[in-house]
């Protein structure tokens, strides 16, 4: 009578290794976060070897230093709590990329103004612009004479087009935007035909710019910002569309900047269409009926 327990009992501890096998299969929850992270710096290691699209790695660093410095004592101050610090990471070094400058301040300040928007500009508690982009256009605007962005090519390395665009499409996957850089990439194309037509200029220096790294930055990591996006699948595809088309018509007018003004525009505009048509929902909704039986009184 004793075996059949003793079966049972070592039966028991194999039925409950399985499940821990099966989540050690799989990619540790604490890691995705730190994911974006390591793409992005990958992609910036290769550009730079590649091509030296840095100004110089002290800048990048002061631009992430700052990002991460203000966004933790924001985040204490505003949230009672220690922000994760890949989401400032990323905005830190986007700016060190993406931002030019002799000088160092203009790092520093682009970096504290990126991650202070997250906080003081915000809509029913929600930050409506994604903030690299914010603060890049701040200023391209407001230190124009001091300031410029990366508008340069990669180059002709064939190889290093395709892994940074490996690496981007990985990580928008994940984060289930790949719809959205898509939608901007046949948008773009589409439209850069068009404006061959219009400029007579030929259509490959139309396309050509999508193979820069501010474009890149842009496709992978700005318009597909998570936190800044609306809701919807359909609806983030025809801010996509906005985006490419306001920034057709930018380009036309000679901006080198067009996909960051377009994104700085389109971008709040889309979130705040949504926050009102969420509010003018919830009203309908709570609204009580004017008509029914339960509704008629004599």
């Amino acid at each position: 009578m004793s075996q059949p327990k003793a079966q049972t009992r070592s039966a028991e501890p194999q039925a409950e290794a399985q499940p821990q096998l099966k989540r050690g299969l799989s990619v540790p929850g604490w890691v995705n976060p730190f994911l974006p992270p390591i793409f992005i710096t990958l992609i910036l290691l290769a550009g730079n070897l590649s091509f030296g699209i840095l100004e110089s790695y002290s800048k990048t660093l002061l631009a992430i230093g700052t990002a991460i410095g203000v966004e933790m004592v924001l985040g204490r101050i505003f949230l009672r709590k220690w922000p994760h610090p890949a989401s400032s990471y990323i905005t830190g070094i986007s700016v060190g990329i993406l931002l030019r400058s002799p000088a160092l301040w203009p790092y520093a300040l682009c970096s504290a103004l990126s991650i202070t928007s997250k906080y003081a500009l915000r809509v029913r508690g929600r930050h409506i612009w994604n903030p690299s982009n914010f603060g890049i256009c701040a200023m391209l605007i407001l230190a124009s004479q001091a300031v410029a962005s990366l508008s340069i090519q990669w180059g002709n390395n064939l190889a290093s087009l395709i892994v940074i665009w490996v690496l981007g499409s990985v990580i928008v996957w994940r984060a289930k935007r790949f719809h959205v850089t898509f939608t901007y990439v046949v948008c773009f194309i589409a439209l850069s035909f068009l404006r061959a037509h219009i400029t007579g200029d030929p259509w490959q220096s139309e396309i050509s710019p999508i193979t820069g790294p501010m474009y890149q930055l842009f496709m992978f990591f700005m318009i597909t910002d998570p936190k800044t996006t609306v809701r919807s699948r359909p609806g983030r595809c025809i801010v996509a569309v906005a985006v490419a088309v306001l920034e057709f018509f930018f380009r036309l007018d000679s901006s080198i900047y067009a996909p960051l003004y377009a994104l700085f525009w389109v971008g709040p505009a889309a979130l705040l269409i949504q926050m009102m048509i969420d509010s003018r929902r919830a009203r309908a909704a709570k609204a009580p009926a004017t008509s029914g039986p339960e509704a008629v009184q004599i």
